[in-house]
């Protein structure tokens, strides 16, 4: 047993070793994707909020202006390269992909189940490639790059 932990973690070092730091203001294009994504997310909940809003129902407007406010900063975030954003992108990613199967479930004709398949078949590859980007930008900046 012991010999199969001492492969893994060869292999979780040989996979460190080829990470290449990012270099000053580079961003990995899989969180450029995350931040577009994550905005056209939070625009598509200002306009459903525009769109069916209704003054008797404060509840509702909050319940889309909420998720509109975390999307627009998880987006800032991604944007910056800050880990925390790009963490809290994989964890929507994850509820999404997550609540939409528990969805297709249910899913009462062809379309339904089209939607369930095209929301999945979007966040999977986005929050594998995080995954990676997130290992880069969690990486110490090479000893050149650092701040004396």
């Amino acid at each position: 047993m012991e010999r199969g932990y001492a492969r893994g973690r060869e292999k979780d070092e040989a996979a460190r070793a080829s990470l290449e730091p990012l270099r000053p203001g580079e961003r990995p294009a899989a969180v450029t994707v995350g931040a577009i994504v994550a905005l056209l997310a939070a625009l598509a909940n200002i306009v459903a909020l525009i769109a069916r809003f209704d003054p008797d129902a404060p509840r509702k407007a909050l319940a889309t202006a909420l998720p509109a406010a975390l999307l627009l900063l998880v987006a800032w975030g991604m944007w910056k390269a800050k880990y925390w954003a790009v963490l809290g992108m994989q964890t929507l990613l994850a509820l999404t992909i997550v609540g939409t199967a528990l969805a297709g479930i249910q899913a009462q004709n062809l379309r339904a189940l089209l939607v369930v398949v095209l929301v999945i078949a979007v966040c999977g590859p986005l929050f594998w490639f995080l995954v990676k980007a997130m290992a880069r930008i969690q990486m110490p900046a090479p000893p050149s790059a650092r701040r004396r």
